[in-house]
């Protein structure tokens, strides 16, 4: 069953920040055209049904091509994904291999690994999800997969605060998202219980009545990283797809070299590290990536029947 769809108006917004990092200025006017979004992340359950109908393999279920990376030992060219492992006290934060780790036989159904599994996460968001099995998932479900300008819009709710909430992060003392609570990496006590990914809709929805659009996993989105927001005469108009990278699939192949923007945050986000669990945050991420953090959901320039 796919995800219900939410409708969203058209309209235009201030989109950015520059009281964080650099790559989120300049704040600037973004324009939307009206579209629909999924209310929450596409799950376990929801990719798991994609699968079994298409027979579908994830790209950290197949053998890196010798050829696409050049130098890597032999021993490194086998199926598998990034998996966050804490740490065992303080760690230099500026060195993000002190706690992520290769590992063989890590993909969506095993997300830590061969051992792992999801079978009690029905409801939790689809990890180890690299840019191409994103977009054959959009392109499968009859959807798409949003722009930047398009998430963030999203995930404002209709705010102009710095969180979606708000300015406070707990108002009232309320936990709003699942982020990192506690030491990164090393030590967190869980949000509301939960140490990894939770069930979508565990934390209160924003404005738009959408959930999870901050905090538990990123998201992909088709707007491809530049260091800084490209502007064109002062206002940036992103009213739905364009470009290779943008265009609805079930083939793409991934591109080490590209790098996709990322939005949203995740349950590894901590202030200290990455206070990226805002609208206007995003990250840079290589479309062949697959991680236990990243994560989708899938937009519809109208909305359709699940």
């Amino acid at each position: 069953m796919r995800t219900e769809l939410v409708e969203l108006p058209g309209g235009s917004f201030r989109m950015g920040s520059t009281q964080f990092y650099p790559e989120e200025a300049p704040v600037h006017t973004a324009t939307v055209d009206a579209f629909a979004v999924e209310r929450h992340p596409v799950t376990n359950a929801q990719f798991a049904e994609f699968v079994a109908d298409t027979g579908y393999v994830t790209v950290a279920e197949q053998a890196p091509d010798p050829v696409l990376y050049p130098g890597a030992a032999p021993e490194d060219l086998v199926p598998g994904a990034l998996v966050f492992r804490p740490t065992g006290g303080p760690v230099d934060l500026r060195d993000w291999r002190q706690w992520w780790d290769w590992a063989p036989g890590a993909n969506w159904r095993h997300p830590f690994g061969p051992e792992s599994g999801i079978e009690d996460r029905p409801d939790h968001p689809v990890v180890q999800v690299a840019y191409p099995d994103a977009a054959a998932y959009a392109y499968w479900a009859g959807r798409r997969l949003p722009t930047e300008a398009e998430w963030e819009y999203a995930a404002r709710g209709g705010a102009t605060t710095m969180y979606s909430w708000g300015d406070d992060v707990a108002p009232d003392g309320q936990l709003m998202a699942n982020t990192w609570q506690g030491r990164f990496p090393y030590c967190n006590d869980g949000a509301l219980g939960w140490t990894g990914t939770s069930p979508v809709g565990t934390f209160p929805p924003n404005g738009f009545g959408l959930v999870d659009m901050i905090g538990n996993v990123w998201e992909w989105t088709t707007t491809q990283f530049s260091a800084h927001h490209r502007l064109d005469g002062g206002v940036e108009s992103c009213c739905g797809p364009s470009g290779a990278a943008q265009a609805a699939t079930s083939d793409l192949v991934p591109d080490s070299s590209i790098f996709q923007t990322l939005k949203g945050g995740s349950h590894l986000c901590a202030p200290e590290y990455c206070h990226r669990y805002r609208p206007a945050a995003r990250s840079p991420q290589s479309q062949d990536t697959a991680t236990t953090h990243i994560g989708f959901r899938c937009v519809a320039t109208h909305s359709a029947s699940p």
